[in-house]
């Protein structure tokens, strides 16, 4: 039985912004091997978008940093994705687009794979919390203060117990919580 894991970098006032603040070098070592073990991730249709972005070969011109970035594009590509989505008709390689009923397509991930799934983006971690279909939220917690943008905790205000922490890197400190 797959556990939905939610976690994304967050400032310290609460917020995630890709553009605002990046891994370091560390953190981001740290990604490519969690993507690489993850049994798969769930994404609402915004932050696949966002990360379609290693499907194609953009990325690839950027000497200085080629390694780590084909390492994490193919990990990406490897791990199975699904798409929650009203808007769009197709996905890209190793993805599936999941129909209108996310209750039942979740319990189904769940009961049907076995590892961790990643969930990626607050909206969908917060339609999924309300569920009760959540099983960790890991938050990479980076020293910035952006002063607004998209909560990590989307319209939600679940009850959590701290269940471990780590520092990965000089500036992130990994969280990991449970519902309580």
């Amino acid at each position: 039985m797959a556990k939905l894991i939610f976690g994304m970098n967050m400032s310290l006032d609460g917020y995630v912004d890709h553009d605002r603040f990046a891994p370091e070098p560390a953190l981001f070592q740290y990604f490519i091997e969690q993507t690489r073990t993850r049994a798969g991730a769930l994404y609402g249709r915004g932050l696949y978008d966002l990360m379609r972005y290693w499907d194609g070969d953009e990325w690839a011109g950027e000497p200085q940093v080629e390694g780590d970035l084909r390492a994490f594009a193919q990990a990406w590509r490897r791990m199975p994705k699904w798409v929650v989505s009203r808007s769009l008709t197709g996905v890209g390689p190793n993805a599936t687009l999941l129909g209108d009923d996310l209750e039942a397509s979740a319990r189904k991930l769940k009961s049907e794979v076995d590892g961790e799934i990643e969930v990626g983006g607050p909206k969908l971690a917060a339609s999924l919390s309300k569920l009760g279909l959540i099983d960790e939220v890991h938050i990479f917690l980076h020293p910035v203060v952006l002063g607004h943008g998209a909560p990590f905790f989307a319209g939600v205000t679940p009850k959590l117990r701290l269940v471990g922490s780590e520092r990965i890197g000089e500036g992130a400190v990994k969280l990991r919580y449970v519902p309580d």
